[in-house]
Formats: structure tokens, C-alpha cells, sequence
């Protein structure tokens, strides 16, 4: 049976937020020319772009953005889902933001992506230190999960899951990551991804996969597992 491996970027093949280590980008090239790999992340082209670089992304099978709903075959789109959210969901998602007690809110709280959305209660403007101390902040007080809880009970047509380190991504019924698994069902898919557990963007996934890994120390326990049992 042919072995297919799917990877998410941001917290996988790159420590959170950060563009992947040389040396491990070029370790994805020839692994990438050796084996059938595809991506299957939350972001937007640009940002996985920004992230490992336009070689490297170009030289997956298929990278799957946002989720599965913008699909690109190198540097030609292949697919693109067209859903916003409506007017009550940004609505919903701004109250939260008015009425969570975070005291650092940086702004660009809410971004709709080609078919996602995602939403941050700190905001996608933080620099490094103020997302390191929302990271903290969050530990105890869970406010991404309190917000997906929320957001899942008022709406039946749309999905919230944690994603990545502060954000959370929103996408209809059904078009979350576990869709791109439905192209892949006679073949064997290894998985990774740093949010496979219930509740995180990765979970559908790293379920309908039949091998996942979590990752829970950045890129460099991706390479030790491909060095140990892949390469």
C-alpha cells in the first residue's frame, strides 16, 4: 500500500510563528523529493510562504491552506471554497474580544481567510513577548477553549478548534483538515501536527489518519521521528 505523509507547518516543520532552520529545510527538500508528502495547514499561502520558504512549499504534492479550503498543485490554485462568516458569527467573536479580561489586546482580533477564518483574543498584531506572555495568560486560564465551547454551541453551521499557540480557526461543517483524508483512502497516511488532541485544529486529521504524531517540541521532534523511523 502506498504511504502518504501529511504535515501541518506552523509548530511542525517550524517552531510557532517562527521561518524554518536551514539546516531542516534542507532535510524536508530531499525527504520531499524521496517520499509522497503533502501539507495540510491552517494558514494562508502567504504565511506558509513566509514560513518554509516558496521552494520547499512548492516541492510538496498538493499543499492543503487553510485548512483544506484554499488547495494549491506548486504555484497554480486548484481549489478555493468561497465561505465567509456571516455578519452574527464576526459579531459573536467580537463580543468575545470586548468581554474577555485580557489586558494586552494588540488589535486584528478577527481575519478571514480563503474559506476559514481566524480569531485571536490577544491579536495577530502581537510581537513575541506579548504572545509569550498571552501563551502564559492562556495555560491557566483557557480562554481559546472557553471561546470554541461558546462559539460551537451558538452556531451549528460552522466548527471552532485551538490553533497554534494563540489563535483559534473557524470553518463550515465538514471543511475542516480531516476533508483532505477523503483523497487519500486507499493509502496508508502518517500525520503530523502539534494540536492532534480533542478540540485542536489537528485532531480530525491525525483521527482519520492511519498514523499520527503529535508534536509538542517544534520542528526538531519532526526530524528526530523521520530520522528514527522514516529516513
Amino acid at each position: 500500500m502506498m504511504t502518504k505523509f501529511l504535515f501541518d507547518v506552523d509548530g511542525t516543520l517550524t517552531d510557532p510563528r517562527k521561518q524554518i532552520d536551514p539546516e531542516f529545510e534542507q532535510v524536508m527538500l530531499e525527504f520531499v523529493n524521496s517520499h509522497q508528502c503533502v501539507i495540510v495547514t491552517g494558514s494562508d499561502r502567504p504565511k506558509t510562504v513566509e514560513q518554509i520558504g516558496l521552494e520547499l512549499t512548492n516541492s510538496f504534492e498538493k499543499v492543503y491552506h487553510c485548512s483544506g479550503n484554499h488547495v494549491f498543485i506548486g504555484s497554480q490554485e486548484h481549489h478555493k471554497n468561497t465561505w465567509t462568516l456571516t455578519q452574527q458569527q464576526h459579531d459573536f467573536l467580537q463580543q468575545q474580544v470586548d468581554s474577555i479580561d485580557y489586558p494586552e489586546k494588540t488589535g486584528n482580533h478577527i481575519e478571514q481567510r480563503t474559506g476559514t477564518a481566524n480569531f485571536s483574543i490577544v491579536g495577530r498584531n502581537a510581537d513575541w513577548d506579548q504572545r509569550a506572555r498571552y501563551t502564559e495568560w492562556e495555560q491557566h486560564h483557557h480562554g481559546r477553549q472557553l471561546v470554541s465551547l461558546a462559539f460551537n454551541e451558538m452556531f451549528d453551521d460552522a466548527v471552532a478548534q485551538v490553533a497554534g499557540e494563540t489563535s483559534i480557526d473557524i470553518f463550515p461543517q465538514g471543511c475542516d483538515k480531516s476533508q483532505v483524508l477523503k483523497h487519500y483512502t486507499d493509502t496508508r497516511t502518517i500525520f503530523f501536527g502539534d494540536n492532534c488532541y480533542p478540540g485542536g485544529n489537528d485532531y480530525s486529521a491525525a483521527q482519520a489518519s492511519t498514523h499520527f504524531h503529535q508534536i509538542d517540541r517544534g520542528y526538531q521532534q519532526t526530524w528526530e521521528i523521520l530520522k528514527k523511523r522514516y529516513i
